[in-house]
């Protein structure tokens, strides 16, 4: 796999955030062209209420992916947190901290989750302070 880092970290699936959004848009923009072209019909109205579905439906699908991913990362993070240092994680740690944490290799997450903690880190700040990259390939 291709090796990960602060700047290549993120990811991005073609197929779904750039494709299938695409489309949908392009779906969205026909709709409203034709609404303003033909005015408002039964058929248009359909076209275009369906192009908006798509769209709600397109964010909410990843949100909802998203919050499950975050709510399973910080039940590992927590179950790490207590295997490294034999306490949970902190209740000051954000989730987006959290998050940020889970790239930091095990020899350096305790004094690193202090620092945040103290210093009250961004999650950008976490990453770039991460010397040992611990990849996460399954996150999408």
């Amino acid at each position: 796999m291709k090796e990960q880092n602060f700047k290549s970290h993120a990811k991005y699936v073609t197929g779904f955030h750039i494709i299938t959004f695409s489309f949908i848009v392009a779906a969205l923009f026909v709709a409203i062209v034709l609404c303003v072209h033909l005015g408002m019909s039964h058929e248009i109205g359909f076209y275009l209420l369906t192009a908006c579905s798509l769209l709600g439906l397109f964010f909410y699908t990843r949100q909802f992916a998203v919050q499950n991913q975050d709510r399973i990362i910080r039940s590992e993070e927590n179950f790490r947190c207590y295997r490294l240092t034999g306490k949970t994680l902190d209740a000051r740690l954000s989730i987006r901290q959290i998050i940020a944490l889970r790239f930091a290799d095990d020899s350096e997450y305790a004094d690193l989750s202090s620092k945040a903690i103290s210093q009250n880190l961004s999650p950008k700040d976490i990453k770039g302070a991460i010397k040992i990259w611990r990849a996460d390939h399954q996150r999408v």
